[in-house]
């Protein structure tokens, strides 16, 4: 049953929005990015989010330190990792924090060599630089796939959310750009893309046996 989480917020509409689509995350950038926002911004979005909501703090090669501060004040519930963050730097915050954390793996035509430690896998399209791209990748590579349960990224919108789940079964779908209109979020596309997803579970939940009584 695959949960959805919007990525890169930044503005009290884009809080609006997702409170009332209610996804089940949502993500801050706190790394190099058109949507980054700074930890005074983060805090005052996240008091406005519905606590339905989980927030998670996206960051690259970010001294475990600060991730653990921003955990410790409540400004975030998970860590998205998107740089050279190792097995070692992954026990560390984890001991320090004690927050769930996401380590985003590139992808390109086959699966690299997956990361220890981290408690979900992202997977995003291969690019020069980190972060999104807004384009899909094979998602053939994760046939037979066996690990941790992973976030699929790249490319994702209301139009071709509803394949990936139906072929994968994600843990989560993840989208940014998708559910953007001339860069800045759009609440009739965060509203679709999640009803699409929400949708998706309960046609899951419909088409499986009934449990019978013992």
């Amino acid at each position: 049953m695959s949960r959805v989480k919007i990525c890169g917020l930044s503005r009290l509409e884009d809080i609006a929005a997702v409170n009332d689509a209610l996804p089940d995350y949502i993500g801050f950038v706190f790394a190099p990015s058109r949507r980054r926002v700074d930890e005074r911004t983060a805090a005052m979005l996240k008091e406005r989010l519905d606590t339905r909501i989980k927030a998670v703090g996206v960051f690259v090669n970010e001294k475990a330190e600060v991730i653990a501060g921003l955990h410790k004040n409540g400004v975030i519930d998970l860590a998205q990792l998107h740089g050279d963050e190792d097995a070692g730097y992954i026990t560390r915050l984890k001991d320090m924090c004690g927050c769930p954390v996401i380590k985003a793996v590139r992808v390109n035509r086959e699966l690299p060599p997956l990361p220890d430690g981290p408690d979900y896998l992202l997977f995003d399209t291969l690019s020069e630089r980190r972060g999104g791209t807004g384009k899909v990748f094979d998602w053939g590579v994760l046939t037979g796939y066996k690990g941790p349960p992973y976030f699929l990224a790249g490319g994702l919108t209301a139009e071709n959310a509803a394949k990936a789940i139906t072929l994968l079964s994600p843990f989560c779908v993840d989208v940014s750009g998708g559910v953007e209109t001339d860069g800045q979020k759009d609440a009739g596309k965060i509203l679709d893309f999640v009803r699409l997803v929400k949708g998706e579970r309960q046609c899951l939940r419909s088409s499986q046996p009934a449990k019978r009584r013992s």
